[in-house]
């Protein structure tokens, strides 16, 4: 996956084999281990490219939220206090926990939707702070995927966008940029919030009664977590659906987005550049340039729906 200002970071050196030094790393999850693991793997992946190996030179120390952000800022607070050397998180919830935490430990984003708007950094080319690593598009994104909607399926007027309220990078940055999208593309958007799996049916049962014609979940860990038990109730109620990746691979119609495991992969860079003594201040945000459009064909036939030729030709993989 190529990304913005990419360089790679230099081979294996004697920081990363330091006779003796044990980095310790913090990992902080807004969600359970199972759902963030292809992520962890990721991450794993590209620090053992750069010889950092758990049990020999690292130890990752993790905290997970289990989809309630309010124990984000606990958690956050319980890894500075361990005083690891960085901490790698993603999702606005859970880095700006870590950013409230702490001013002084790096902290390396492995996906972030607009961390400039988010007051996370000052900027893409001078984060200023403590905060660096990867962002991905999540307000252009929204806006990505009702263009794709509307392109699929040109009869569409009232669209549902799922979000939790308790995610601001969805209802300052992604939602408002969702609603400018709809009115250029004459859609109606209709919110509604769903904070946990529990409040799922009850949204989709407003949406029934709003008589919505389509859904859009936003980029959320809760939502993402959940992402088939949300394509369920959308086909359920036999409404076409767009999402992230993850969407259209648990059952969801389509999806737009870049490869979130890539981009961990890639955060690997960072904490190895950071070990090394660079300090986040001077290290670019990155940003993913290629995209994917995934279509479910399996989902489309239950459906009894069918994608248009220009849209087909635009999809990066369809699932079958």
């Amino acid at each position: 996956m190529a990304f913005a200002a990419a360089a790679l970071g230099a081979p294996l050196t004697a920081s990363a084999q330091q006779k003796g030094k044990v980095w310790r790393i913090g990992f902080l999850g807004a969600t359970t281990a199972s759902g963030w693991a292809p992520r962890v793997e990721a991450l794993r992946a590209g620090l053992r490219d750069l010889g950092y190996v758990e049990g020999k030179n690292l130890v990752i120390e993790f905290r997970w939220a289990e989809g309630n952000y309010e124990r984000l800022p606990d958690l956050a607070a319980e890894l500075v206090r361990l005083k690891v050397e960085v901490i790698v998180t993603g999702g606005s919830p859970s880095i700006l926990a870590a950013k409230s935490a702490t001013t002084t430990i790096p902290i390396v984003m492995g996906t972030a939707g607009d961390p400039v708007a988010l007051g996370l950094v000052a900027s893409l080319a001078r984060p200023g702070g403590n905060v660096t690593g990867m962002a991905g598009f999540s307000p252009e994104l929204g806006a990505k995927r009702l263009e794709l909607l509307k392109d699929a399926f040109p009869r569409t007027r009232r669209v549902a966008v799922l979000f939790n309220p308790d995610n601001r990078g969805g209802t300052e940055v992604t939602i408002p940029a969702m609603e400018v999208a709809a009115k250029s593309l004459k859609l109606e958007l209709h919110q509604f919030e769903a904070r946990r799996p529990g409040e799922f049916d009850s949204a989709f049962a407003a949406m029934a009664k709003s008589r919505v014609e389509a859904v859009v979940p936003s980029q959320d860990g809760v939502l993402t977590e959940n992402a088939g038990a949300i394509a369920k109730l959308a086909a359920k109620m036999r409404l076409p659906s767009v999402g992230f990746t993850e969407f259209a691979e648990a059952g969801g119609l389509m999806a737009y987005g870049p490869n979130r495991s890539e981009m961990f992969r890639r955060a690997a860079y960072f904490v190895d550049r950071i070990l090394k003594g660079a300090k986040p201040a001077d290290l670019p945000v990155e940003q993913a340039t290629r995209f994917e459009t995934v279509l479910n064909q399996k989902t489309a036939k239950a459906l009894g729906l069918q994608f248009p030729q220009a849209v087909r030709a635009r999809a990066s993989r369809e699932i079958e």
